[in-house]
């Protein structure tokens, strides 16, 4: 039998251990896509999440209280406040069980995370008032907008709840030198190297970015992530192909900047949440959800495990069919 040549061997040997790495990194880069669907329609609905009033451009505000509003007597806030979204479902989506839970932004609404498995019909009924005629909407948003708000509550939802700390609003887990680098790439430009070169208002106060990161790290991953609706020339992370954990890593990094705020005998946020509440996701409860967790992890890893096993026969294959071939 004619002997295979040597180099020509250990170059394809080389090159099946290479395409096999190259499948695998090809599959480790698809899992880690920060949203199932990109499109401007979802960061549309997520500045309409914001501040609708500021992405449509009314001339005015809509006059006195959003209806839905009298159901609640806690929130103090008055006029446009109430009209936003976010005003009664929250900056982490949860509502009454998350960041919300207590203090001056406590409504008793529910938030919207579990909405997000409602189909976009359903979603864009509720926001037009077809199931609570109080949460009608349709008067001053037209379809697209609706639907693009549907669209942000089905694919651009994250739960941040289970990475920041409920007692110091840290993040927990995160790289802040990674944060860093994605700080100096799409933020230093415009916000400088710290933080401080632009001031904006929040609670009726000029802040700058330390203080919006350590006061209330559920708007500012918001906002990186799909922007403001005051600001649509912001750098974004979602335009950016950021992950969440991308996002978590530049909030850590963000809250090592000065809050530009002298201290304050009033409670901070930290101080008014009590505990985390129960969230969808994280850490298996009980022995059934573990089982779960195994399975769609076992499920989730499977097709790493196929390539994996795909290519080691095929090198086993090729270096046992060599030694043949040299033998003979």
């Amino acid at each position: 039998m004619k002997r295979f040549p040597l180099m020509p061997s250990i170059f394809i040997l080389i090159l099946s251990i290479l395409l096999g790495y190259a499948i695998i990194r090809s599959q480790t880069v698809r899992a880690a896509a920060p949203l199932p669907q990109q499109n401007q329609d979802l960061v549309r609905g997520a500045r309409l999440y914001d501040d609708w009033t500021e992405v449509i451009e009314l001339a005015s505000p809509p006059s006195g209280d959003q209806p839905i509003w009298s159901r609640q007597s806690t929130n103090t806030r008055r006029g446009p406040d109430t009209w936003r979204c976010v005003s009664c479902h929250g900056w982490d989506y949860q509502g009454k069980d998350g960041a919300y839970r207590s203090g001056a932004n406590y409504t008793g609404f529910p938030g919207i995370y579990e909405a997000r498995l409602k189909s976009a019909a359903d979603l864009s009924a509720a926001i037009g008032g077809g199931i609570d005629s109080q949460h009608d909407f349709s008067g001053f948003l037209v379809p697209a907008d609706i639907a693009a708000l549907a669209n942000f509550i089905q694919e651009g939802l994250i739960d941040d709840n289970e990475f920041i700390d409920p007692v110091s609003l840290k993040i927990i887990g995160g790289d802040a030198a990674h944060g860093k680098e994605l700080y100096e790439q799409g933020c230093a430009s415009c916000h400088g190297p710290n933080g401080q070169q632009i001031e904006f208002r929040y609670e009726g106060q000029d802040i700058v970015l330390g203080t919006l990161a350590n006061q209330d790290p559920w708007r500012l991953l918001h906002r990186t992530r799909f922007g403001t609706a005051r600001a649509p020339e912001m750098t974004i992370g979602f335009d950016l192909g950021w992950t969440p954990q991308d996002g978590r890593d530049l909030l850590l990094y963000m809250q090592t900047f000065p809050t530009g705020l002298a201290p304050t005998s009033e409670p901070s946020m930290a101080q008014l949440t009590p505990g985390p509440a129960e969230q969808p996701g994280g850490p298996a409860r009980n022995v059934f959800s573990g089982i779960l967790t195994g399975l769609g992890a076992m499920a989730t890893s499977l097709g790493f495990a196929v390539v994996v096993g795909i290519t080691l026969v095929a090198v086993i294959f090729l270096v046992v069919w060599l030694l043949r071939g040299r033998s003979k």
